[in-house]
């Protein structure tokens, strides 16, 4: 992963992203995928699986198990109409069954397999899925985090607007990845996802590291869920700037950043140096040691 120093005035493409949970002795773990190092965006990076809106998403706003309405309040973006909320989750659920095979719908395990083989055959998801009459379990999704790339891209020559959604697989299914857009996967406590990162093992961009940071200060799956609905989720849109040759991202409550208070903990600013980004205290701030 390289630093881009790239104006990007284009708007902010609508997505969503899946963070999977799931209970481990003593600790919560993630789902990571690693892109495909050929891909345009992020490529070699680990990331939760997740990508943009496509324009049918919003068209399975009634056949979920939850109102758009519901949704919309959840999402806490009062200026989406609820069918675009709606269609935000749909993107999500999409996403991951494309990507890892786990499929938030009313089917079996071994009905959610047959589908993701046939999908990698050929069939898309509406063409797959909407003749079966499947509703989709939007329920299963919590809003985490929103994160929108700044104009003056660092990662990405790209913009998104991407909801962060935390959820868990359904029993029986388990996650994959498609070996197309995903080269490897693994499941991971946070901290240990972020030791890797810091001993050079794994690459992540800044919106997974500031995650990751944010999963640490959990234990459970539990303890995310509550949390997660706890109150809206938190818009985070990093402000960066160069210092002295560096490139240097501030989030909310840093002292360089416009919003005064602290979004997420951990640190407030990450810094290119070592070629990634890092905090100034080092890895015991994205621990919370």
């Amino acid at each position: 992963m390289e630093l881009n120093t790239v104006f990007n005035e284009g708007p902010a493409a609508p997505s969503a992203t899946v963070v999977l949970l799931r209970d481990a002795p003593g600790d919560v773990e993630v789902f990571l995928l690693r892109r495909h190092g050929q891909s345009e965006v992020l490529g070699g990076a680990y990331v939760f699986p997740g990508g943009k809106v496509d324009a049918e998403d919003v068209e399975w706003a009634d056949r979920l198990d939850v109102a758009p309405a519901e949704l919309h309040a959840r999402l806490g973006e009062p200026e989406l109409a609820p069918a675009q909320a709606a269609g935000l989750f749909v993107t999500a659920i999409r996403e991951l069954f494309e990507e890892t095979g786990v499929l938030l719908a009313d089917v079996t395990p071994q009905q959610a397999a047959a589908a993701w083989q046939a999908m990698r055959e050929g069939p898309g998801f509406d063409e797959l899925l909407a003749p079966a009459g499947i509703r989709l379990c939007a329920g299963a999704l919590h809003p985490w985090s929103r994160w929108i790339t700044p104009t003056l891209s660092s990662v990405t020559r790209k913009r998104f607007d991407t909801r962060f959604f935390v959820g868990t697989v359904p029993a029986g299914q388990e996650a994959g990845h498609d070996t197309h857009e995903a080269t490897a996967s693994v499941w991971l406590p946070p901290r240990e996802a972020l030791r890797r990162y810091w001993d050079g093992l794994i690459e992540l961009a800044p919106p997974q590291i500031m995650s990751l940071v944010h999963l640490a200060r959990h234990r459970s799956v539990a303890s995310v869920l509550q949390a997660a609905c706890s109150g809206p989720p938190p818009c985070i849109r990093p402000e960066p700037r160069d210092v002295e040759g560096a490139r240097v991202l501030c989030y909310p409550g840093d002292p360089w950043h416009s919003q005064a208070a602290q979004a997420l903990p951990g640190p407030t600013r990450l810094t290119w140096r070592n070629k990634r980004f890092e905090p100034d205290a080092g890895l015991s701030i994205l621990l919370g040691e």
